[in-house]
């Protein structure tokens, strides 16, 4: 019998990272979570927190406590002439969160510490090889190389995984800007709008409050190209500020400067054998839109309770194979997004200028395609492929309904890690359910009956009023994503 270490080995305690490692330390998996820094970083490229990704704190009870820590916006400017309101999302959480990423990490680490995960510091990985049965990673510890081996093998270690290279798999792409300038400051005349966009012939600049005096900068001069390595001076992040923002913004009292490149890159397979890939070490693309960490952390929920379900033996086949297939396609999808939104701000040709100039009339004239804008933007429109002939509603992000009794909302019923079976108390499928599945009543009589997943998307559901038409599809919902149920029915939740 193979002799293992740990159950999955996790390199980088990003978000990414130390989201997964919560999760998986929540549903009893054992977890070594690796980080070659010896302590976590003050300084903080991601900033921005969308709705989605707050839903999925919700439903591990950390959401309020992160949103305490910035500031709140219900609008979103973009090129200066466009303003999405984001107020209009429709979510517990319509807005955007601007907060520092290291604020983000310290909530994601409290929570995986009070679960009982270590972060293991000052151990830079090596090496990787993996059998048939396991992954033996090697790391580098106060000079001495240590071997663990582990089940399964996690990369998020960041655009220079490590991990990825470790595989040999190509990271495919293009450099799609140079020389992007961050600043974190704060200002003696701060502009009008507190979450900005503005571009010009000689750049563009975007202006976000931390909310506790800061500002974060994120800026690029046409003029002024020069490598990631050029030191950057607090005058040349206030010069291209200064003339795109339309004056004296008064920038001083720096905490952070910066600069670097942004590429748009991803990998053809996020699973290789026993060791996936999540996060930047996956994808990676440009700032527009504040999308990095959000997916990133997004593509830990869906990982998190499928590695947990490989482990405790009861991953239906292909289980694994579905998290390439369900944020493969959502990265590729944020890749070219980011992109769009970064080639309309540059405005190179005239095509661009020409977009930039009339986005904002169609999007007034058609208030779908605002709305279609918004969702991409905030996470809420991302849904994964559906069986044929399936409800409309399989693979979508389930709403946070109210539940009867004193059972609260959905996405506090999701905290105990479990699928949820929304629908009425009578439903005589309840039957069918193993312990892995919780049973919840909405409020609302007009829902159809709906299997949601732990990650909060929606495994099947049905409006038939033939309970035998019901039973047969929860039977293979369950045996496609739970297995086949091998216990007896649970008790109703009703906290």
């Amino acid at each position: 019998m193979a002799l293992f270490d740990t159950d999955v080995v996790i390199v980088g305690a990003g978000p990414t990272g130390l989201l997964l490692a919560g999760d998986l330390a929540a549903r009893g998996v054992a977890c070594m979570l690796v980080e070659r820094e010896f302590r976590g970083s003050k300084l903080s490229r991601a900033f921005v927190v969308h709705a989605r990704t707050l839903e999925q704190l919700d439903a591990r009870g950390v959401a309020d406590e992160l949103i305490e820590t910035g500031a709140i916006f219900g609008t979103m400017s973009l090129f200066g002439n466009l303003e999405l309101d984001m107020s209009r999302l429709r979510s517990r959480f319509p807005f955007l969160l601007c907060t520092p990423q290291y604020n983000t990490e310290h909530v994601l680490e409290s929570r995986a510490s009070r679960l009982g995960v270590e972060v293991m510091r000052g151990a830079e990985v090596v090496g990787l090889r993996q059998d048939a049965d396991g992954v033996d990673v090697s790391m580098r510890i106060d000079g001495t190389i240590h071997t663990r081996r582990a089940k399964f093998a996690v990369g998020a270690d960041g655009v220079r995984s490590v991990v990825r290279d470790a595989l040999g798999v190509p990271f495919l792409g293009r450099s799609a800007v140079e020389s992007v300038m961050l600043a974190d400051v704060r200002l003696s005349r701060p502009p009008a709008q507190e979450l900005a966009l503005n571009t010009g012939a000689e750049g563009f600049c975007f202006i976000a409050p931390f909310g506790d005096g800061r500002y974060r900068i994120i800026a690029w001069d046409r003029r002024r190209q020069l490598p990631s390595s050029a030191p950057v001076t607090l005058q040349e992040v206030s010069d291209i500020t200064g003339r795109i923002m339309g004056g004296d913004l008064g920038l001083h009292d720096v905490h952070w400067l910066t600069r670097f490149h942004s590429d748009e890159r991803q990998v053809p397979g996020y699973r290789v054998g026993r060791v996936f890939l999540a996060g930047d070490a996956a994808h990676v693309h440009s700032p527009a839109g504040g999308q990095g960490m959000n997916t990133g952390m997004q593509d830990a929920a869906n990982l998190g309770w499928k590695l947990a379900a490989a482990v405790q033996g009861w991953a239906p086949d292909g289980l694994l194979d579905t998290y390439h297939a369900e944020r493969h396609p959502v990265g590729r999808m944020i890749v070219r997004l980011s992109g769009r939104l970064l080639t309309t701000a540059l405005a190179r040709t005239r095509r661009d200028r020409v977009m930039r100039a009339t986005l904002p009339i169609i999007m007034k004239g058609f208030p779908p395609a605002a709305r279609r804008l918004r969702e991409a933007i905030s996470g809420l429109a991302i849904s994964y492929s559906a069986p044929r002939g399936a409800h409309p509603l399989t693979g979508r992000r389930a709403p946070d309904v109210l539940l009867t009794g004193e059972a609260g909302r959905l996405y506090e019923a999701l905290r105990d890690g479990r699928f949820v079976l929304l629908s009425p108390a009578d439903e005589p499928a309840v039957s069918l359910l193993p312990a892995r599945v919780a049973h919840a009543t909405p409020r609302s009589a007009r829902l159809p009956s709906m299997l949601v997943r732990p990650d909060g998307y929606i495994a099947w559901a049905s409006t038939a009023a033939d309970p035998a038409t019901r039973v047969l599809g929860l039977r293979s919902a369950l045996a496609r994503w739970c297995g086949l149920p091998p216990e007896p029915s649970v008790p109703h939740v009703t906290a």
